[in-house]
Formats: C-alpha cells, structure tokens, sequence
C-alpha cells in the first residue's frame, strides 16, 4: 500500500501533461519540481483537501511534486518525521505537545491546519431518527485506541452531554480493547451497542445493514485541529522556501474543496481511493462539507489548540497547557493566504 501510494501521487504530478501534451521546455521543467515526502497517520478521504490540491495540479504550479507514506499511526508518522523517512507529517497536532514535553531539542512545529473537527460518527446498532445522548445510558460503544485524540473527543463530548463513562444502566460504557482497524467489523459481528466510524466506513455499515448514523462527534464535540501539518525545527529552518510553497498550495486546494461540488471533490480523490465508490466517494465529500469539517485555510489558531489541550487534560493524557507559539507557527499560512487573495 505504502508503495502503491508513493507512486500515484508522484505519477499525478506529471498528469497534467500526459493530458494536454507538454513541450520538450515543459518535461525539462518537470524534472525540476522539489520533492516531499508526507507522512500520513492514515491514508483517509477526511484530508480531501490534501489530494484535491495534487490532482487539481496546485502544488505542481508551486514547483513541488508531493511523495505520501501511509504511516498508520500518530506515533510511526512523528517517527517518520523525526528520523527524516518524512519531511512533513499528517497527523493531530498532539503529537507535536508530547514529543515538546519529553524535552527533544529538535520537535515538530505545526505550520498548517488541515481538518477543524473529528471526523468520526456515532454508529448505532438500531436506527434512531431522534437520537438524543441520552439514549446511551446503560449502552456499549466501541470508541477505539486509549490515548487517541478521536476517543479523548469522544470522551469529552459524551462528558459536555451530561453522561457518565463507566460501567451502569446510567453510564456509557467505552470499549477501548478492539483495535480501530477492525472495529466496523466487531461491530458488524456482533459486539457493542455504537461504535465510532470515520468515512467511508460508516456509510459502508449503513449500506451493509449492520448500523444507522446518528450523530457527527465533530459537529457536535466542537472545533478542534484534528489534523495539522508539521515538520521538526531543523528542516523549517533548512527549507524554508519550501514549507511556504507547500502551505500556498494546501491553501489553493482549501479553497477549491470549499467551493467544488460534492462530485468534483469525489473526482479529485477517486485516483487515491480505488477501492471506494465513486458513489461513497460523493455521500463521504457531502458529510463532511454539512459538518464543516475541513479547515478554509491553513491557520492554526491559538484558542482552537487550548480547547485541543482542554480535551487531552480532560482525558488524563496531559497535566497542563504548554505555551502555543512553542509547536505552531503561522507564519507561513499567513502569507499563503496573504498571496492569494
């Protein structure tokens, strides 16, 4: 898979000129496009954004051509990043905040912000066309991997609703033992009341017969940066030029997805996700442009990552706020945005 990936995102890079034929000068140019490699937590239809903005030719018109690892955690992405396998990482921006608070001289710094909500969606086993929070009480939801932002926001939200987690007739009981992989699959099998499912997988359980959608844990949990691009100190300093071409081009597919039709966003991610629809493909661009899931553009603001940190405090996984400007920067998104008004 990693290497599938690899080669279709650099292969989408030269399409524009298979399509409408380029001159000798034009292939020569070709040659020259800088290459950077992203590291992503996963590979996910939730950063739309990201593979609109390589098959709508924008960062190739940045002079980059844009090389994806599916990293398939936060942990092995900030590995990749840190070890130089990667030079940007996909990934939540908490991961950035613990390698900060273990002391590392060289750690991650966030200069653009790609998804502002949780993704995932509450799966129930029964379909409910009034489903209220408080339906859970007394129920099970498979919630995912302990210590993972997507179960801390849950945690949180279901908290904000009133609820109590624990075991009970009154509490909402979350299994943290299923791995996040095979979740929808437990859940299809048998076990648990909810589960959580980002997109495609939980309009595939609604396909499938196994589970109903009834409520988005990002629109309802609230804004957070959910997931950012970063790079350690040492490569910023190095490329400079080169993060800010970057973020201009994130920036251009920001504001394509915004104003492209649920269609057009499934066209631009289909080459990406052979596997999925291009009917899922537009229900998955439609849910996620009705929960404003993704960011307009790449600034990471400062209250947005202190409600990030409330939900990690809430969920035990930090003691207390580190200062925003130590792992974000919005220089470079503030003149990508700058440069293209």
């Amino acid at each position: 898979m990693h290497k599938k990936i690899i080669a279709l995102a650099s292969a989408l890079s030269l399409s524009v000129c298979s399509l409408v034929g380029c001159s000798s000068t034009d292939k020569e140019d070709s040659k020259k496009l800088d290459k950077i490699t992203i590291a992503e937590v996963t590979h996910s239809v939730f950063y739309a954004p990201q593979y609109a903005a390589i098959t709508q030719g924008f960062f190739e018109e940045e002079g980059i051509e844009v090389d994806l690892i599916d990293a398939q955690g936060a942990d092995k992405t900030m590995t990749a990043l840190i070890s130089g396998e990667a030079d940007i990482g996909l990934m939540g921006p908490e991961a950035s905040i613990y390698v900060y608070k273990q002391g590392s001289d060289d750690y991650a710094i966030n200069f653009a912000q790609l998804t502002k909500r949780d993704g995932s969606f509450i799966v129930s086993r029964e379909k409910n066309d009034n489903f209220s929070y408080e339906d859970m009480k007394g129920k099970e939801i498979l919630g995912g991997r302990a210590g993972g932002v997507p179960l801390m926001t849950l945690e949180y939200l279901l908290k904000n609703e009133g609820l109590e987690i624990g075991k009970g007739s009154d509490k909402v009981n979350i299994r943290t033992d299923v791995q996040f992989g095979v979740m929808a699959g437990a859940f299809a099998a048998g076990e648990g009341d909810y589960t959580t499912a980002f997109e495609p997988t939980a309009t595939q359980l609604e396909k499938g017969g196994s589970g109903y959608v009834v409520a988005s844990v990002g629109k309802d949990a609230g804004e957070i940066p959910f997931t950012c691009y970063s790079a350690t100190k040492s490569y910023m300093d190095k490329n400079s030029d080169l993060i800010q071409r970057f973020t201009n081009a994130l920036y251009k597919g920001q504001q394509w997805v915004q104003n492209a039709s649920d269609e057009e966003i499934a066209k631009s991610m289909q080459p990406f996700f052979e596997d999925t629809s291009f009917d899922d493909l537009k229900i998955v661009a439609h849910k996620y442009k009705e929960i404003d899931a993704w960011s307009s553009d790449p600034l990471l603001k400062e209250d947005s990552l202190n409600r990030l940190m409330d939900v990690m405090i809430e969920g035990g996984e930090l003691d207390e706020k580190i200062p925003y400007d130590s792992v974000v920067t919005t220089t470079y998104a503030q003149k990508a945005i700058e440069n293209n008004k």
